[in-house]
């Protein structure tokens, strides 16, 4: 598939998430919880590799990351009501990098490798 799809398709999705949110509140959050970007990402692996193994290790390390990754949304409301918009992002952001690294320490501490 060539690269210019992808990009259409990933921008229209992205998007569409935005706009329905603005408009739709709930619903555009539902669909941005969705593992979407995971799915389209899976999609594209497979019609470009059609690599299995890829696409299960793959799974398994999103589903690892995903687990630091709720530091943003749980972080980011709780700052917004105390901080400028620009400067809780930038915090929630901080609290999320602490997060992947502290799960990244975990993964050497239980002489995990997620690159295997």
């Amino acid at each position: 598939m060539t690269y210019l799809v992808k990009v259409v398709v990933s921008a229209l999705l992205i998007v569409g998430i935005t706009e329905a949110t603005k408009r739709f509140g709930f619903w555009g959050s539902l669909l941005a919880s969705l593992p979407l970007l995971s799915l389209i990402s899976m999609l594209w692996i497979y019609i470009d590799t059609k690599d299995i193994q890829k696409i299960s290790a793959f799974s398994i390390q999103v589903f690892w990351f995903v687990i630091p990754s709720l530091g943003l949304f749980a972080s980011l409301p709780w700052l917004l009501s105390r901080y400028s918009f620009y400067a809780a992002l930038i915090i929630s952001i901080g609290v999320t990098i602490t997060l992947y690294l502290a799960m990244l320490a975990l993964f050497r501490l239980f002489h995990y490798n997620p690159l295997a």
